[in-house]
């Protein structure tokens, strides 16, 4: 068999490469050249060093969507592993047309995320939303306008964790399911001769065997919920009074409202820093465990 030469493996790789650069490459180097300078309407710059830095820090940064965001993620991350981990243990059973329902399960992996966002602003509209109506006629609410989800800055935040949850939870169901269908079968078959019940089979034996699989959805999942625009815009847009603005909305806001490229490029940078960061720390602990001693 001929082997294919270098050059012509360069050739195959070429377009990729032009790609990463025209559209991954230049823009961050561009953003981070922005991010030094004070930059008008009609495009003259003035260097300012690190003062778009210090401001993003600020009062007036981005300090109460960093707070958002890390709520959003508490929250919609954490229900999406608890409900996938449910979910993906009851697919394992494989019951009789466990396979139509796990398709089922899968349909909101198909609908992108800013239709997603409007469907559950439809769904939650206080004057027609069926969510309220819902709520209303099973007696937790005394009327279908009692719970402003859009309109009030105390259930903006969780009405988008909740189109979010739904959105993603079969993403996690299936990644958790995998891992279980991955088990050796004999490790639990065993436990049961042991007389292990059920939950300690979950915790002790399932549990520990997807801890690979599990931490790698975590991770992805964490990174996507941090980044997350589409939903939160479709619904909220950031309000009201920036109760649900998390730090891409207020990168785009700043950006594209308020026309300010330095400090939304200042922002993006810091925020792309830290989810590299966080990725190759988790990255380094998931695949280099720390060795016990002993």
């Amino acid at each position: 068999m001929k082997l294919i030469s270098r050059k012509t493996l360069l050739l195959f790789f070429l377009p990729g490469a032009v790609f990463m650069g025209a559209f991954l490459i230049y823009p961050i180097c561009k953003m981070v050249f922005d991010s030094f300078f004070k930059i008008g309407i009609t495009g003259d710059r003035t260097f300012i060093g690190l003062s778009n830095y210090i401001k993003a820090f600020s009062g007036s940064g981005m300090l109460k969507q960093l707070k958002n965001t890390l709520i959003y993620i508490l929250v919609a991350v954490g229900f999406e592993t608890a409900f996938g981990f449910l979910f993906a243990l009851l697919f394992e059973l494989d019951y009789k047309g466990s396979k139509i329902v796990r398709s089922l399960m899968m349909t909101p992996l198909m609908i992108a995320p800013l239709v997603a966002g409007l469907t559950w602003k439809l769904m939650m509209s206080s004057s027609f939303g069926i969510v309220n109506e819902l709520l209303a006629r099973i007696g937790i609410l005394s009327g279908s306008s009692d719970i402003l989800w859009l309109a009030d800055s105390k259930w903006s935040l969780l009405a988008c964790c909740i189109a979010d949850i739904w959105l993603t939870t079969p993403f996690m169901m299936l990644m958790i399911l995998a891992g279980l269908q991955g088990l050796d079968s004999s490790t639990t078959e065993a436990a049961r001769i042991d007389g292990a019940g059920k939950l300690q089979e979950i915790f002790f034996i399932k549990l520990p065997g997807i801890k690979p699989v599990l931490l790698t959805a975590l991770s992805v999942r964490i990174i996507d919920a941090a980044r997350t625009f589409d939903i939160i815009w479709a619904m909220t847009e950031g309000g009201p009074n920036s109760s649900s603005e998390t730090i891409s909305i207020i990168i785009y806001k700043t950006l594209v409202k308020y026309n300010n490229t330095g400090l939304a490029s200042a922002m993006a940078v810091i925020f792309i820093t830290v989810l590299v960061i966080f990725t190759l720390v988790f990255m380094q602990s998931l695949w280099n465990p720390k060795k016990k001693n002993g």
